[in-house]
């Protein structure tokens, strides 16, 4: 019988970001694909196992839960190499679009042929995950969680292995043992109060009424914590993200530099690096875009603010707003100076920018390792109680 393995998997709209086993792997791998031949051309194709695996993610799938079957994509950094790569669509439900699952099998995939804890027999593997992953909180407040987790329970999804550096040719055949899909908000409060352990930390903030701004691709979450859960009557989704505003930003460059941005990772590698920030490379000469990158950013932070500034208004009592997720390490700066001009909230970001990505899939791994762990008390009950009878007797 194959055992299960912990999964903890964000499906962002910029990319993928999953936690596995005992904390001993994680993938990030760009949120791109495209659709492609099975024989792809590679240079120096004797050389294939020495290229880097998550560069050069290439898969056929078969799954129930995706209406092509047998599709071949490339996935990720790979995907961005071509003229028909596909990111998410703006207004579009995470749910309901086939690039999450085929973004999730591939993350899958990658871990079970990398892992250990899978046989591999002639090459092919068969791996059993109980997945914790999440939906933005106004999909699961239209009960979208409920279609999302019965496409992945009860059926095997196959992803084969093409032209891929070490896996080409495995077959792995992904199945759950359980899948729990939980609000990106309350996510978001978890991942504040409690530590890999599964213990409290941040105690000062079990019993206060906060709001957490999550701001991601396609979307934006605020959710009202009070009494330790989502007020789920008085949280907000919105369908709004920072995808549309770097996607303005590449249309700009490309308008007035003629410089092609592969996708809206590049630019948001743009806006947020060290060194050179808000600068590009024209002609070899470096150029400053900060204008163009300044007047679109500066605008989706005024839609932010209001948002933050409704919310606010009709939960008075809230003590401090934690902004997370990838889109506010790209507003940070834009979204702290408007508050300083504007209404002077309590607001907290977190300055390490990675800490803000990874969030989720944190949050997702602690809530699913939470789950497995009453799991196991309630299974050992009756056997306890079983014992302690065989003793009396």
């Amino acid at each position: 019988m194959t055992k299960s393995r912990i999964a903890a998997v964000d499906v962002g709209n910029d990319a993928v970001k999953a936690i596995f086993g005992k904390l001993d792997q994680e993938i990030y791998i760009p949120n791109v694909i495209a659709p492609d031949l099975e024989d792809r051309p590679v240079i120096g194709i004797e050389d294939l196992d020495e290229k880097d695996v998550l560069e050069n993610i290439h898969i056929r799938i078969h799954s129930p839960a995706l209406g092509e079957e047998n599709a071949i994509y490339r996935v990720g950094n790979l995907a961005t190499k071509t003229t028909n790569s596909q990111e998410l669509d703006f207004g579009s439900n995470k749910s309901e679009e086939s690039q999450t699952l085929i973004m999730l099998f591939a993350a899958l995939a990658l871990d079970a042929a990398e892992s250990g804890d899978f046989q591999n027999k002639n090459n092919t593997i068969d791996a059993k995950y109980t997945l914790g992953t999440g939906l933005p909180l106004r999909e699961v407040k239209e009960g979208k969680d409920v279609g999302y987790r019965s496409q992945l329970l009860g059926s095997v999804h196959q992803v084969e292995f093409l032209i891929t550096p070490k896996h080409q040719g495995k077959k792995i055949n992904i199945s759950f043992d359980e899948v729990k899909v939980y609000p990106e908000g309350f996510a978001a409060y978890v991942n504040l109060i409690m530590d890999n352990d599964l213990k409290v930390i941040n105690k000062e903030l079990i019993d206060k009424q906060i709001l957490i701004q999550d701001i991601g691709g396609l979307s934006t979450d605020i959710a009202v914590i009070k009494d330790r859960n989502v007020d789920d009557d008085k949280a907000q989704g919105f369908n709004l993200g920072v995808s549309e505003s770097l996607e303005q930003i590449r249309d700009e460059i490309r308008t007035r530099h003629g410089v092609e941005l592969d996708s809206r990772r590049d630019v948001v590698d743009i806006i947020t690096r060290k060194n050179n920030r808000h600068h590009i490379m024209v002609k070899g000469s470096r150029t400053n875009v900060h204008d163009i990158t300044d007047y679109i950013l500066l605008e989706l932070a005024k839609k932010q603010y209001r948002y933050l500034r409704n919310v606010w208004s009709k939960n008075s009592q809230s003590e401090i707003c934690y902004f997370v997720g990838g889109g506010s390490a790209v507003l940070k700066d834009y979204i702290k100076a408007l508050n300083n001009k504007l209404d002077g909230f309590n607001i907290e970001f977190f300055e390490d920018e990675e800490e803000s990505i990874w969030m989720m899939a944190n949050a997702y791994y602690k809530l699913i390792s939470q789950f497995i762990q009453q799991n196991s008390k309630k299974d050992n009950k009756p056997e306890k109680a079983s014992k302690e009878a065989a003793a009396k007797e």
